[in-house]
């Protein structure tokens, strides 16, 4: 028993670290956010607004995207009042590539493109028309690909040698699909294979891309979005945590600013990282080390997951199949 312990603690370390620490790639980087200039979409409510303003408070140079010009003016107002920093607004849809290409290229060279927007609507797939799947994809996914290809020229062709970033935010339900959010997972899954992809295709450009993985976070859109979940939505995605916006976007800077390429925001997030992690790109040789150790453990996790989730699943049904309603049906 000594023996192993000793084998599994001390030289499985020693052998495994220094391994990890030559072949993890890309290699670690710090970003700096003072005097850049931070781009944000989605910036006038929610998540995208406590990004503004931690990006201002943090000396940032700030321009916010959306929809509403009034939003936006509403936005500035208030970033204006807690920071006294000027942020530039600009009002486009991230559908319409015309649009994003002149807001970006008004607003000037970009730093950090932080792709915030998004639309959410927890239906099964049978009660959705097509046409809000598209509208989902469209947004989520397509609205990421015109947002970035209007502002990568510039962003490559800047003049500073510092390095840049690409962060986006998804949703950990873009790291495991959950009943209901068939559309908005699908869009925020897609998001993994874009910036993998893109990680590849900017790293020669000192570009460095994120994902951010907030769960169920304290805005107007969750209030709405809660009216309309299904029950079974509802049971499933209790298991997760819940934060404040301000709390999501202290972590989405903290790790931007170390480059990672997976940001987590609570321990829940941590853990669906850990569990998803694949053949993601890692910077820090110590978490890639957490990753091989943890890997077999937590598939038995996320197994126990499966289990809990498919057995409320079962038991809904068989309520649902046995009520007086459905009988007289």
């Amino acid at each position: 028993m000594a023996d192993a312990f000793f084998s599994f603690f001390v030289l499985l370390p020693l052998i495994l670290l220094p391994i990890l620490y030559f072949i993890v790639r890309p290699r670690p980087v710090k970003i700096p956010i003072v005097n850049r200039h931070v781009f944000i979409t989605g910036g006038s409510s929610g998540i995208g607004l406590a990004l503004a303003h931690r990006a201002a408070a943090d000396g940032a140079r700030v321009s916010i995207m959306a929809r509403s010009l009034t939003k936006l003016e509403e936005a500035k107002s208030s970033i204006n009042h807690a920071t006294g920093i000027e942020v530039a607004v600009f009002a486009a849809d991230v559908r319409d590539y015309d649009a994003v290409k002149k807001a970006v290229d008004e607003a000037g060279p970009i730093d950090v493109l932080l792709l915030n927007h998004g639309v959410f609507s927890a239906l099964e797939l049978e009660k959705m028309e097509l046409s809000e799947v598209k509208s989902t994809l469209d947004i989520n996914l397509m609205g990421c690909f015109n947002m970035i290809k209007a502002a990568l020229p510039a962003m490559k062709n800047r003049k500073n040698v510092l390095p840049a970033s690409i962060a986006i935010v998804s949703s950990q339900a873009g790291q495991v699909g959950i009943y209901g959010y068939v559309a908005y997972s699908a869009s925020k899954f897609g998001l993994r294979g874009l910036a993998e992809a893109l990680q590849q295709e900017v790293i020669g450009d000192n570009i460095h891309v994120s994902l951010i993985f907030p769960p169920d976070t304290d805005t107007p859109g969750l209030v709405e979005e809660n009216k309309k979940k299904p029950e079974l939505t509802k049971i499933i995605a209790s298991s997760s945590g819940f934060m404040k916006a301000d709390e999501v976007a202290q972590k989405a800077f903290d790790g931007i600013r170390h480059g990672s390429f997976f940001i987590s925001c609570n321990m829940e997030g941590i853990a669906l990282s850990l569990a998803t992690s694949g053949l993601s790109p890692q910077r820090s040789f110590l978490m890639a080390f957490v990753e091989v150790i943890t890997a077999g453990i937590l598939r038995i996790a996320a197994l126990c997951f499966q289990w809990n989730w498919y057995g409320s699943i079962e038991k809904w049904h068989k309520q649902r199949n046995c009520s007086p309603e459905t009988e007289s049906s």
